[in-house]
């Protein structure tokens, strides 16, 4: 019998040492929605394999496991984000959980700063239209465009 309960748990020491290895694995795209880069996995996974995110400089699998230290670059609409794998995570939780899991590089934040910057001297520059036309507007044009004859 003592043979039997050392090897239940040498098995169980076995097993913690897998769970412990595992519990340091976490895939790229499940980091990536846990860290609210994207809203869904299913939008994480579309990103990686279409080249939006970078691991190391690196294109990388949806499946592939990140390690704290790693840099990650993440193409997001016109917005590139640098980061820096702090820690790790495969829930997803609130957004103060998330901001913790990484560390966004200056030179990121900078450049995205200067975009915004920029993206909002071209609205001043160029206003938007206000969309379709009220009814009175309508009115208004065919009466000019009668008019005019």
């Amino acid at each position: 019998m003592l043979e039997c309960s050392d090897l239940m748990s040498d098995a169980r020491e076995g097993q913690q040492a897998v769970n412990s290895a595992e519990e340091e694995r976490v895939r790229l795209d499940k980091w990536l929605w846990a860290a609210r880069f994207f809203k869904t996995r299913a939008l994480a996974t579309k990103a990686v394999t279409g080249g939006r995110v970078h691991v190391g400089g690196q294109h990388a699998k949806p499946s592939r496991s990140i390690h704290p230290g790693e840099t990650l670059s993440i193409q997001r609409d016109s917005n590139e984000y640098i980061v820096i794998v702090r820690a790790l995570s495969d829930r997803r939780g609130p957004a103060k959980e998330a901001a913790l899991l990484y560390e966004e590089t200056a030179e990121s934040r900078e450049q995205r700063e200067i975009r915004a910057g920029q993206h909002r001297l071209q609205a001043m520059i160029f206003p938007r239209s206000e969309g379709r036309p009220t009814k009175q507007d309508r009115r208004r044009i065919v009466y000019f465009t009668r008019s005019s004859k």
